[in-house]
């Protein structure tokens, strides 16, 4: 989505689109100025029996903005990002990211499975990826 798209996120789903009221509600509950970390977001579907992509769905319906994305992509205010190249990559975390591409680009869910996998970090997987210019693509909460 573009700047210009922001809080028009619901525009991203087919018109009449819902969602569950006991997600809305729980949502509802941890929104605060209109927005809601991944983390957080992460909680709630954990907590309601949701995957994070219906949860992700649900907060764009609702056009909530999602922060501070756990691999340091988006929503950390003016820098946008936080994550920084690694300066140095172990080749355990190289190979498995190269092994987990999919059309040059590693998605959310294979960064977050690499970091369980290897016991790391989120943002460690992704600090390897900005050094090794590989994009994190798709987000798991559909944000980016």
């Amino acid at each position: 989505m573009t700047h210009e798209d922001k809080g028009k996120y619901h525009k991203k789903h087919p018109e009449g689109a819902t969602v569950d009221d006991e997600l809305r509600q729980e949502i509802l509950n941890q929104v605060k100025n209109n927005s809601i970390s991944c983390k957080k977001a992460e909680e709630i579907a954990k907590e309601l029996g949701f995957g994070l992509e219906e949860t992700g769905r649900a907060i764009d319906l609702l056009n909530i903005n999602i922060t501070k994305c756990q691999l340091g992509l988006f929503g950390y205010g003016e820098t946008k990002k936080v994550v920084q190249p690694a300066q140095e990559i172990a080749p355990e975390l190289k190979e498995s990211i190269e092994a987990a591409l999919q059309d040059e680009k590693l998605s959310c869910v294979a960064a977050w499975e690499i970091a369980g996998k290897l016991n790391i970090p989120r943002m460690k997987v992704c600090a390897a990826c900005e050094a090794l210019e590989i994009r994190v693509k798709p987000c798991q909460l559909g944000a980016f």
